[in-house]
C-alpha cells in the first residue's frame, strides 16, 4: 500500500482536478437548455474522480473502477428519463471524461488530463461550425481519407527504413513518409477552402489557392481574364499572391524534413515571396483600390488531398528525383543539382524541396540545397510568368513586372549575399 501524500501535494492535485471540471462546467452550463448538468455537477464529477483513483491506489484497488460504472449507470438512466427531444449523448459522455480527467489528475498525468480536457471543451463548445463543415464534406471526401489513411498506417510502419538502388539513396519508409507530408500540407488548403467556401474574392482565392496549387490558380485566372477583361489587373494579383504564398509552402516543407536547409532557405524564399506581395499591395493602393469589384465571386477548383493515385504518382516523382539528382551530383558536380532542380521546378516545386532537404547533409551541403531549392521554386515562377503571357494584356501588364522582381530578388541573394 502507497502512503498518503503531503498535504500540500494532496491540495495541489485535488486543486487541479477541481479547476479542470469547472472549466468543463462552465462551458456546459451555456448550454443548460440540453445539458443534464452544469457548472456545479462537473467540479463534482472531476472531484469524485480524483478521490476515487486516491481511494484505489491507497486502500481499495478496485473503487475507481466500481465508481465508474456506478456513474455511468446515473448517466445513463438520466438521459433515458430526460425529455424526449434530447437525443444527443454529449454532455453525458464529457460527464464520464471528466470523471476520469480527475483520475489523470491524481496519477500525476496532469499535462494529459489538461490537454484533453481542452479537446473537451473545444468539441462542445464548436458544436455548429463542425456540424457546418460535416455538412460540406461528401462521401468521396471520408472514403478517399479513409483508403489513404488504412494504407499509409499499414504500410509506413512496415517499409525498411534504409536506401536501396544502384546509388545507395532510395530509402521505401522516407518515400512514403513524404507522401504523407504532402498530403497533410494540401489537406490544410483543401480544409480552409471547405470552411470558407467553394467561392470566394478573386485576392483570397489566390491566397487558398496558393497553398493548393499556385499553377491551377495561373492556369485559372489566366483564362478568365481574357473573358473578364476589365479584371485582369485583380487576376493578376490574385496570381502573383497565389505564387508567393507557394514560397511559404516551400519553406514549411523543408523545416519540416530538414531544419538546416529551412534556416538558410529562410532569407532567399522570403525575400522572393515577400517582394510579390510587397509590388501586390503597391499596385493595390496605387492604382486597383478603387477598381469595380466583380459581381459574382471565384471558383476555387479543389479534390481530395488523400486520393491514393495522385499520392503514389507523386511518391514516385520524388523518388526518380532522389535518383536524378544524386546522378547528376555524381556527373556533373554542384552544376548537376542546380540543373536538375530547375528542370524540375518547371512543372513542380514540392517533389524537388523534399529531395534535397532529405539528401541535404548526407551527399550535399546544406548551401547547395537551400540554392537548388530556390532555384525550383524560381524556375516555377517564371513558368507561371509565361503561363500569364497567355491572358489578357492587362494582365500581362500588372503580372510580369511583379514576377520578374520575384525572381530577380531570389537570384540575387541567393547566390550574392549568401
Amino acid at each position: 500500500m502507497d502512503s498518503i501524500p503531503e498535504i500540500t501535494i494532496l491540495f495541489q492535485r485535488f486543486g487541479v482536478a477541481l479547476v479542470l471540471g469547472l472549466i468543463i462546467g462552465v462551458e456546459r452550463e451555456n448550454e443548460k437548455s440540453e445539458a443534464f448538468a452544469g457548472i456545479r455537477t462537473f467540479p463534482l464529477i472531476s472531484l469524485m474522480g480524483c478521490t476515487c483513483a486516491m481511494i484505489s491506489q491507497l486502500f481499495v484497488p478496485w473503487i475507481f473502477a466500481a465508481a465508474f460504472v456506478i456513474l455511468a449507470a446515473l448517466v445513463i438512466t438520466t438521459h433515458i428519463l430526460a425529455s424526449p427531444k434530447r437525443t444527443g449523448i454529449t454532455t453525458e459522455i464529457a460527464a464520464l471524461l471528466t470523471f476520469l480527467f480527475g483520475g489523470l489528475v491524481w496519477w500525476q498525468m496532469t499535462p494529459l488530463a489538461a490537454a484533453l480536457s481542452f479537446v473537451t471543451i473545444l468539441l462542445l463548445a464548436t458544436k455548429e461550425p463542425l456540424e457546418r463543415i460535416s455538412k460540406k464534406i461528401g462521401q468521396q471526401d471520408i472514403a478517399a481519407a479513409l483508403q489513404f489513411g488504412l494504407i499509409t498506417l499499414i504500410i509506413l510502419p512496415v517499409l525498411p527504413d534504409k536506401t536501396f538502388g544502384p546509388l545507395d539513396v532510395l530509402n521505401p519508409y522516407n518515400i512514403w513518409l513524404m507522401v504523407v507530408l504532402i498530403a497533410g500540407i494540401n489537406f490544410i488548403g483543401y480544409v480552409l477552402i471547405k470552411i470558407l467556401g467553394a467561392k470566394q474574392g478573386i485576392l483570397l482565392a489566390g491566397v487558398l489557392g496558393g497553398i493548393g496549387s499556385s499553377t491551377a490558380v495561373t492556369l485559372s485566372f489566366t483564362a478568365k481574364s481574357k473573358k473578364e477583361v476589365t479584371l485582369a489587373p485583380l487576376f493578376a494579383l490574385g496570381t502573383v499572391i497565389a505564387s508567393s504564398i507557394m514560397f511559404v509552402r516551400v519553406l514549411v516543407e523543408a523545416f519540416t524534413v530538414n531544419p538546416s536547409v529551412g534556416r538558410i532557405l529562410l532569407i532567399p524564399i522570403s525575400c522572393a515571396g515577400m517582394s510579390g506581395l510587397l509590388c501586390c499591395a503597391l499596385v493595390w493602393f496605387l492604382k486597383l483600390k478603387h477598381l469595380e469589384k466583380p459581381s459574382e465571386k471565384e471558383d476555387i477548383k479543389t479534390s481530395n488531398p488523400f486520393e491514393l493515385w495522385p499520392a503514389l504518382l507523386f511518391g514516385l516523382l520524388f523518388a526518380v528525383i532522389l535518383f536524378v539528382s544524386k546522378g547528376a551530383q555524381n556527373l556533373f558536380g554542384t552544376s548537376g543539382i542546380y540543373l536538375s532542380s530547375i528542370i524540375t521546378g518547371l512543372t513542380d516545386v514540392d517533389p524537388i524541396t523534399l529531395s534535397l532537404s532529405n539528401l541535404a547533409g548526407t551527399t550535399i551541403t546544406d548551401t547547395v540545397a537551400a540554392r537548388g531549392i530556390t532555384l525550383a521554386a524560381l524556375s516555377n515562377t517564371f513558368v507561371k510568368m509565361l503561363i500569364t503571357f497567355t491572358g489578357a494584356p492587362r494582365l500581362i501588364k500588372y503580372a510580369f513586372p511583379i514576377f520578374s522582381v520575384m525572381i530577380v530578388t531570389g537570384l540575387v541573394v541567393c547566390f550574392v549575399l549568401i
